[in-house]
């Protein structure tokens, strides 16, 4: 495949069919950045509210270094891999301590941030910058895979260097941002994962993978192990209309956000729901009402929470609880399962104080 022709087909094609984004066309690479953090693991259309509302808050990379962890978390509840907001939270302070406030332009320094991996780095330099640097996201890995009929596994070492080489020989200097948008745009709308819109294509002649009749079996990927299931008794501890909360420790998953106290249990959730609490917590419950269940996906696992009210039998003393107002809970940044624990509980709690 001629590169020229490659190059010069998708950009014509992206330049009379680039999708129009709020973070798009505008001179501001701190913008770039905040929408290419959004944009891992996440559907675009689920970004473009969040990026607005983010950068109302958030306009400046000063503006996100000087806000406190709980704004920044609250901010991006919703979104999940909630590390990719602490590390963006972290990077901007670097950014603001050593750059004055100015994000690096080549992707070698960017690379040194938190949260910023050899993908977003590329994509930051060539499309904030104007540098030549490939960028390589699951779009763009189809789409490679598909181009040039790879059979190398895209989820393997082997996989990825044979990408990233192919992504460097293919680039137009001088145009990488450019095209870069215009491989993510193609994989986004027409070169999609189960069923390729390939009379729509562009470069459909040159596709080797739809040439081999294969471009339905690429991208090859490794399988993976099935995700593990685990199940959770939470409590709901309410006292003069407020509730118990705790905040999860700084590393890990969801750390520095807040959860019902809760603990893993392997038999009935119902019994093992005092021993859960009073190992992870030292909070000693009598169970009263079961409030539900809520069921959460996760990247690598399943979570079913099972739901109870509870009256507490000796006051907690932990800087890591907190007693909060109903009208407060919103304030406080939680996972998506936690926040669906907190809707149920709240009506429990209005239905059986109406009776």
């Amino acid at each position: 495949m001629p590169p020229a022709s490659l190059q010069t087909r998708l950009l014509n094609w992206y330049r009379k069919n680039k999708r129009i984004f709020p973070w798009r066309d505008r001179a501001d690479a701190y913008a770039v950045w905040v929408s290419e953090i959004m944009l891992q693991q996440t559907r675009t259309e689920t970004v473009v509210p969040y990026f607005e509302n983010w950068m109302r808050l958030f306009p400046s990379v000063a503006a996100l270094a000087r806000a406190s962890e709980g704004e920044v978390l609250r901010a991006w509840e919703g979104l999940g891999y909630y590390s990719r907001a602490r590390n963006l939270h972290k990077a901007a302070k670097i950014v603001l301590e050593r750059c004055g406030g100015t994000l690096p332009e080549d992707a070698t320094e960017l690379i040194k941030l938190p949260g910023i991996g050899r993908y977003t780095a590329g994509a930051i330099a060539s499309i904030a910058f104007g540098k030549d640097e490939p960028a390589l996201d699951g779009n763009l890995k189809r789409v490679y895979a598909r181009l040039f009929d790879l059979n190398e596994p895209v989820n393997t070492p082997g996989g990825e260097r044979v990408l990233w080489d192919v992504a460097r020989r293919n680039l137009p200097w001088g145009r990488a941002g450019d095209f870069n948008q215009a491989l993510m745009d193609l994989g986004a709308t027409i070169c999609l994962p189960k069923k390729p819109r390939c009379s729509l294509c562009p470069v459909a002649d040159l596709c080797a993978a739809r040439r081999n009749g294969v471009e339905t079996l690429r991208p090859v990927k490794k399988a993976g192990k099935p995700a593990p299931g685990f199940v959770h008794a939470a409590g709901v501890i309410v006292r003069r209309g407020r509730v118990l909360l705790a905040k999860r420790p700084l590393g890990g998953l969801l750390g520095g956000m807040w959860e019902f106290p809760n603990g893993r249990v392997e038999g009935d959730p119902a019994e093992e729901l005092a021993k859960a609490l009073w190992t992870g917590y030292g909070l000693k419950v009598r169970r009263r009402d079961a409030a539900g269940v809520v069921r959460h996906a996760y990247t690598h696992f399943t979570l079913t929470v099972h739901v109870f009210l509870c009256d507490l039998s000796v006051k907690p003393r932990s800087d890591h609880l907190k007693w909060v107002r109903w009208a407060d809970l919103d304030v406080y940044p939680m996972g998506k399962a936690d926040r669906m624990v907190a809707r149920m509980a709240e009506t429990m709690v209005v239905s059986l104080n109406a009776r």
